[in-house]
Parts: C-alpha cells; sequence; structure tokens
C-alpha cells in the first residue's frame, strides 16, 4: 500500500472546494456522473478505431443510494484507471484528463461528445463527503485494479483494489451536514435537473413495469409485472438528432419531456444546427405568450454535452428572446470552475447574434408561407417581436418584413402595407404620416368612432411596452408620428389646411373660458376652446399624446430623464366652440342654470372616457334624473 499527499499548491484545497469553489453543494452529482460519462464516451472511441481490444457494449452508469452506511456509489463501466493514472489523474490534480484526452485525439474525438472543461469534477465529492473511495480497473490487458481512499486531508492511501471488470466506482462517506443527499427522492431529483438527456444510460434502483395478459386470461386476473431497470435519462433527445429525422409530434412531444407541468403546446419551434464558427444544436419554442413581462417560470435552459448548466441563459440568448423556452447545447460556451456562470467574450457574441438570426429568419418564413396561421398567433407572439424590435437593431431590421400592426377591426398590416394604406387621407399639413391607434377598444370606443367616421384606420396597440416601439419606430422611419384616438380632438390630431371657423367673437370665448373655469376647479384639466364640426362633441377630454407616453415608458422601464412615472394624469378639456350646447351655457342668464350644464356636460365627457366613478358617478345619476324629470 502507497500512501503520500496530493501534489496541491494550497497546503489544503478541500476546505476551500467546500467553502468557495462551488456555489451550489447539489452539483457534486452532476460532475461525478460527468466524469463517469466521460469515461464512458472514452473507451466508445477507443474501441471504434481498435485502441481498445474489449467489447463496448451496452454500458450504463449506476447511482446507488446506501442509506444505513451513509454512503452513495457512482458506477460506470467505461475506461477506468490504472495505478499511475490515479496518481496523475487523482493526486496531481490533473482534473478529469478529458483535455489532454481529446488534444491526443483531435482528429475524431471532437465527435465523441467527451464532455470535458469540468474542471476539478471528482473534487467536489468532498462537498458532501468526509472521505471519498475510488475502486477502479483500466480497459488495458493484465491491468491490477485500484482502490484510492482520501479523507478530505491532502493525505490519501492507495493500494491493490478488488474491482474484477474494467470500469470505476467512487464511494462517497456522506457528511453528517449533507445527510439530504442519503434521500432516494433528492437523488432523483438532482439526477432529473442535470444529467436528465446525458448521452449514457443512467441507472438508480429499479421500477415495476406491467406487462401485456397472456392470452386467455381472465379479465379479473391481475396483469403480470416484472422489476426493471429505472433509466431515469433519455440518452438522444430530440436535439441531438437532425430536422429531417424529427416530426412535429416529436418535437411536441419533446416539449413535454422539458416541460411536464406546461399543459398548453407550444405554438411552433425553432431548430438550431451549426457547427461553424461554433458548436450549437438546440430547439426553442415559442408558447403563448400574454402581456405580462414577468420572468417564465419555465426558461431556455443551456447544456453543455447534453449535462445541464443553467436556465440562466441572459449573455447568451439575447434578452427579448429568454421569454421562449426549450434547450442550447454547446461545447463553445466558456464556463467558469462550476460551470454556472457564463464569461463574456466574441464566441458568446456570435452564438447571440446566429440565434437571433435563426429566431428572425424561422418568423419570417411563417409569415411568407401561412400569413392567415401567423396572423392568428400574432397576439400571442408579439410582446417578444416588438421586445426584439426595440432592444437589437439587427432584429429590427428583420422585423420590418414580418412585424404586424393590427387594427381595431381586426385587420393586419405590415408597416409598408399599413402606409400604402393611409398615406392619401392620413397625412397631414406638414406631409408627416399620423398613425391613430388605441389602446382599449371599450375605453376608447366614442374616439375610435369619431376616426373611422372620417375614414381613419386605428390600429390597437395594447402591449405594456408600445410606448417605447413607436418612439422607435418615428426616430427610425421619416415623417411618422403615431397618435392616440383620445390625444387631441381629430382635427387637431391630423391637421389638414382647411381650419375650421369659430361661431363666437373672442369677447365671447373669453367669457366663456372664465365661466367654465369657475365651475371646474379640478386641476388635472386644461381648458382649451376649439372650434370645431358643429356635429362633433360638445366635450371631449383628452389626454396629451407626449405627456402620457412618457409616462408609460417611464412605468415600463425608460422615458429618460422625465421621471413621470409617478405623476397624476394630466387632461385636456376640449369645448366645441361651434356646437350649440356651448352657445346655450354662454347665453344662459341664471349661474345656476349655467353651472348645471357645465357639470353635467363634462361629466358626460369624463362618463365616455371611463373616468367617472364612486361619488361622482352617483351624483351624476341623481342630477340626471332631476333633469329629465
Amino acid at each position: 500500500m502507497a500512501t503520500g499527499k496530493i501534489n496541491v499548491s494550497v497546503e489544503n484545497i478541500f476546505p476551500l472546494i467546500k467553502k468557495f469553489l462551488y456555489s451550489d453543494h447539489e452539483i457534486f452529482l452532476r460532475e461525478l456522473v460527468s466524469n463517469a460519462t466521460d469515461a464512458t464516451l472514452k473507451l466508445k472511441h477507443l474501441t471504434s478505431i481498435g485502441e481498445a481490444k474489449v467489447e463496448y457494449g451496452n454500458p450504463m452508469i449506476e447511482i446507488k443510494v446506501d442509506k444505513e452506511g451513509k454512503k452513495i456509489h457512482v458506477i460506470d463501466q467505461g475506461i477506468g484507471m490504472t495505478e499511475d493514472e490515479v496518481k496523475k489523474y487523482i493526486n496531481e490534480l490533473a482534473f478529469s484528463g478529458a483535455e489532454e484526452f481529446l488534444n491526443k485525439y483531435e482528429d475524431g474525438a471532437k465527435e465523441t461528445g467527451i464532455i470535458g472543461h469540468f474542471g476539478l469534477g471528482f473534487y467536489s465529492a468532498f462537498m458532501v463527503a468526509d472521505k471519498v473511495e475510488i475502486n477502479t480497473k483500466s480497459f488495458k490487458e493484465d491491468a491490477e485494479a485500484v482502490h484510492w481512499s482520501c479523507d478530505g486531508s491532502p493525505n490519501f492511501t492507495l493500494e491493490p483494489g478488488s474491482r474484477q471488470e474494467r470500469g470505476t466506482e467512487i464511494i462517497l462517506h456522506i457528511a453528517e451536514d449533507s445527510t439530504e443527499f442519503l434521500e432516494d427522492s433528492r437523488i432523483n431529483q438532482l439526477l432529473n435537473k442535470y444529467n436528465k438527456f446525458m448521452p449514457i444510460p443512467i441507472k438508480f434502483g429499479t421500477k415495476t413495469e406491467t406487462l401485456p395478459k397472456p392470452e386467455g386470461a381472465k379479465e379479473d386476473d391481475p396483469a403480470p409485472t416484472q422489476e426493471v431497470d429505472n433509466i431515469i435519462n433519455n440518452p438522444n433527445p430530440a436535439w441531438t438528432k437532425q430536422p429531417a429525422d424529427l416530426e412535429d409530434k416529436d418535437y411536441k412531444e419533446f416539449y413535454r419531456e422539458l416541460y411536464p407541468m406546461q399543459f398548453e403546446e407550444p405554438l411552433f419551434n425553432i431548430h438550431l444546427n451549426v457547427d461553424y464558427p461554433f458548436n450549437l444544436t438546440g430547439i426553442l419554442y415559442f408558447p403563448k405568450l400574454t402581456n405580462d413581462l414577468n420572468v417564465q417560470k419555465d426558461r431556455i435552459q443551456l447544456y453543455q454535452n447534453q449535462v445541464f448548466v443553467t436556465d440562466n441563459v441572459e449573455g447568451i440568448v439575447p434578452e427579448f428572446l429568454t421569454m421562449l423556452r426549450g434547450v442550447i447545447d454547446s461545447p463553445d460556451i466558456p464556463l467558469n470552475v462550476s460551470r454556472s456562470y457564463l464569461q463574456a467574450d466574441g464566441a458568446v457574441k456570435k452564438i447571440s447574434s446566429y440565434i437571433t438570426r435563426k429566431v428572425a429568419d424561422k418568423l419570417n418564413s411563417l409569415f411568407k408561407n401561412n400569413r392567415e396561421e401567423f396572423e392568428q398567433k400574432w397576439n400571442d407572439i408579439k410582446i417578444v417581436i416588438e421586445y426584439g424590435m426595440l432592444s437589437e437593431d439587427k432584429f429590427f431590421e428583420k422585423a420590418d418584413k414580418f412585424a404586424l400592426y393590427p387594427t381595431v377591426d381586426g385587420a393586419y398590416y405590415t408597416f409598408e402595407e399599413l402606409q400604402e394604406k393611409i398615406k392619401e387621407n392620413q397625412t397631414d399639413k406638414d406631409d408627416k404620416l399620423v398613425v391613430l391607434y388605441a389602446s382599449d377598444k371599450v375605453a376608447q370606443h366614442s374616439y375610435i368612432e369619431a376616426a373611422k367616421a372620417k375614414g381613419y384606420e386605428v390600429l390597437l396597440m395594447d402591449s405594456p411596452i408600445i410606448a417605447h416601439l413607436m418612439q422607435k419606430l418615428e426616430t427610425s422611419k421619416e415623417k411618422l408620428s403615431f397618435a392616440r384616438v383620445d390625444a387631441d380632438h381629430l382635427d387637431n390630431l391630423i391637421k389638414k389646411e382647411d381650419a375650421q371657423i369659430s361661431k363666437l367673437s373672442d369677447e365671447e370665448k373669453e367669457t366663456l373660458k372664465k365661466n367654465l373655469e369657475e365651475v371646474i376647479t379640478d386641476k388635472s384639466y386644461t381648458v382649451q376652446l376649439e372650434a370645431m364640426d358643429s356635429d362633433a362633441s360638445p366635450f371631449i377630454i383628452t389626454e396629451p399624446e407626449f405627456m402620457r407616453r412618457m409616462k408609460e415608458m417611464q412605468q415600463t422601464g425608460g422615458g429618460g430623464m422625465f421621471a413621470m412615472g409617478s405623476m397624476p394624469d394630466m387632461y385636456n378639456l376640449i369645448v366645441n366652440t361651434n356646437h350649440p350646447l356651448v352657445g346655450e351655457i354662454l347665453n344662459t342668464k341664471t349661474a345656476k342654470k349655467r353651472e348645471r350644464l357645465i357639470n353635467q356636460s363634462i361629466d358626460l365627457a369624463r362618463l365616455s372616457k371611463g373616468l367617472l366613478k364612486g361619488e361622482e358617478l352617483t351624483n351624476f345619476i341623481k342630477r340626471s334624473y332631476e333633469m329629465v324629470k
């Protein structure tokens, strides 16, 4: 038996590993299963090129929990280690040896799926164990089995082992503060989280399987059962296959495998597959999305050679696509020693650009190939597209071809189509195209109807970030402005040459304004007298576009230096000086009647705007009954 000290530059690396190296102790199992996978895939490669004169067979990795003995066993049927290799790869802390293997077999090993780069994978065992043993036997002829043991100090023992078959068994003697990992349910949870799609079958216990009843069995006879290996992973997940080998139902089944608690089917998927200038595979799904911008519970999962790394994919996936679901797998995403955090570098930026382009191309082809279906799905996907147009200039350029602008009547236009449709009627005297829109069809109904009566198209733009998107469109396209239908009266929203002439003299206007301001004491209303068609409403309440939009932008993040998110709402009360009722208010002899007419008129305007509530609404109803007696 040999004893010695592990060759590390720090006197005792184990407390360091336990405290600082890994942010989350539970990943010890991921690291050990990953090393076992590497060992198995190495053997597969060596047998395929004739360097290993053994039968590869159908190897699996087995996890066993011995609750009584407080031990966890991780067993593989892979390449195994000789005594010299244990000294080299374990005692000299040269990690899993995967890098060296990849370098040696550079030509063919890229295809092996060897995980590699897993840092101090083996030593993560000491985060949960106060003693670790290795029983290993190399695939090489005449190789002796080896037993290695270490109690969490730099001291180890190395002696001949008793293992009969090739491969490696790692035994963890679980520490008192980590006994949670002796529960089957906890191990099952970890294997499902990190190793659900590992490329080698992973066995964890057995399960009972029901067999078909034999012919001639009675109806009451119980169906026969048998105990079979409980394989917890799918070694060949959909993203590792070629798109040509998959059908729509395969993608849907895989979605359910990824997100067992999701009952709604995805709208469509995008299969990613690139091997130059970086390696990346994956499948992204567009789920049905609401206008809620909160982070989705089920997120895109990042894998490295089929090993789960994280579902925090910021930096790899552009922010606007983090609302999607699915899988991205790339060995070229650089990870630090704990594999939990990305390091920003050029490869990641290229990957991010590639994903953006693939998503834009897929959306464009869906739009071109089946526009009707694309329009039906628009409300479920628009939040992603609008967010993308806002945050990524390259996506904005591509989205110009397929982004849709729906009208309140349910028609859908691309921007180019919309421009063509409205330019004749909705270009103002300064040659600026004015796009009218509503954010709430019910609340803004009277304003919408007034616009439609003039032959104007009104868009329905109701997502929470629409104010930001309109700002972007106005700055990126020439002579364009958006105006909500209740931002002003129509003649002001789309100013034409022929201004209306007021029936009132300047002196009468002055008197009218004074009368109105005496009755209207609410400071949130600014009274404006306007000459309009006599059949237009006598009193109209509008919300100035600029102020309201800035306030909306502030509430959803942004809006520049204007801190308007907490400002009270401001309204314009536009009084139509050409309406007969306004003339009656001006000419009424008694102050009491004039006050009643003004209050009734402003309350009707507030009612149409949805602003009349509570006690004021009660008083309005009471006053209305008095007037019709």
